[in-house]
């Protein structure tokens, strides 16, 4: 390990810092944003192979991100804290934020439900409306029309009765959508608060020799992240502007932690009792959030998901990708 004095040195890591800033912008706006322009392409289709593989590997690395990298760093920051009572605090804040994802969640998908059942009720009204108005018009004009005439016009109302029936109105959807609707805003509150965590941790570094190794492994993982949350936003189908928001949203919140730290570096001490206690409560709480949005979100909703259990070669694929990207976060624990 280099020695401390040839690490320390405020102008070399202020400059470190801010290319660290360009570096993970660059890759968080390339993850998210690949899942959602190349979602017309048929590698990276939704439903595709490419597709479900990269997002397999994303939620691997999402959970691994929770349970290697930031309970035990919670786990050892709160210990040496010393402050709090001997109790494995950090499991315990994971867990209740767990909980509590778990009750947005169910609360989230009710909600997007019922506002979806109710503007399908709406739309399913006016076609009937639409229908009777039609019946009207063809019954006036049956006794002037031929027998044939009164066949088109009863085809016309059938195919208005088949629109009907398959929902041709904005805000149909199925309990997939939905679940896509609140996974995808469930998950950008966990990767979002997570990252400006770690953005501020790197900010607040005073030493060369922890930013460099944090700038590669950082833009790495925010890469693999956004293109998880990116497909989750992709398969939920905002508008335009929403999916732009919550990408920008993501892309500037581990920048926006480093400039918070670089900001607060002088009267921040994250070696203190009180600052390792906060960095180590607040790790535990996203890292509840990320492992139940992992398992729960992407994980349990795609390989139980009735999409890949119709081949075996997807569901095979998803398994290995899955490991994959546990493994390849996994080995980064090694470094940082």
């Amino acid at each position: 390990m280099a020695s401390d004095d040839g690490c320390r040195g405020e102008s070399e890591a202020l400059r470190l810092k801010l290319e660290a800033m360009g570096a993970i912008f660059a890759a968080s706006v390339s993850g998210v944003g690949i899942p959602l322009i190349g979602r017309r392409r048929l590698l990276l289709r939704p439903g595709g192979t490419g597709f479900a593989a990269v997002k397999a590997f994303a939620a691997g690395v999402i959970l691994s991100t929770g349970l290697v990298h930031m309970i035990p760093n919670a786990a050892k920051s709160i210990a040496d804290a010393s402050i709090l009572p001997e109790f494995p605090f950090s499991g315990f804040a994971a867990m209740v934020a767990a909980l509590c994802t778990l009750f947005i969640d169910v609360v989230g998908t009710r909600f997007y439900e019922k506002k979806h059942s109710m503007v399908e009720e709406k739309g399913k009204m006016k076609m009937k409306e639409k229908e009777k108005e039609k019946e009207v018009r063809v019954g006036i004009g049956s006794s002037e029309v031929s027998g044939e005439g009164s066949d088109e016009a009863t085809h016309i109302i059938g195919i208005h009765a088949h629109v009907a029936a398959h929902g041709n109105w904005k805000g149909d959807t199925d309990l997939s959508h939905v679940r896509h609707i609140v996974v995808s805003q469930v998950l950008e509150l966990g990767i979002v608060s997570h990252s400006i965590i770690i953005g501020l941790s790197l900010g607040v570094s005073k030493s060369s020799c922890v930013i460099t190794p944090l700038m590669a492994a950082l833009s790495c993982h925010q890469f693999f992240e956004g293109f998880a949350l990116g497909g989750c936003v992709s398969q939920a189908k905002f508008g335009s502007l929403r999916e732009i928001v919550m990408a920008i949203f993501f892309a500037i919140a581990t920048p926006g932690g480093i400039g918070l730290g670089i900001a607060v570096a002088s009267a921040y001490d994250p070696g203190s009792p009180s600052g390792m206690l906060t960095d180590g409560i607040l790790d535990s709480i996203s890292a509840g959030i990320l492992i139940y949005m992992a398992l729960v979100g992407l994980i349990a909703d795609d390989f139980v998901g009735h999409q890949k259990t119709s081949s075996s070669r997807l569901q095979l694929t998803c398994y290995v990708s899955v490991f994959m990207g546990a493994m390849f976060m996994s080995s980064l624990a090694l470094w940082v």
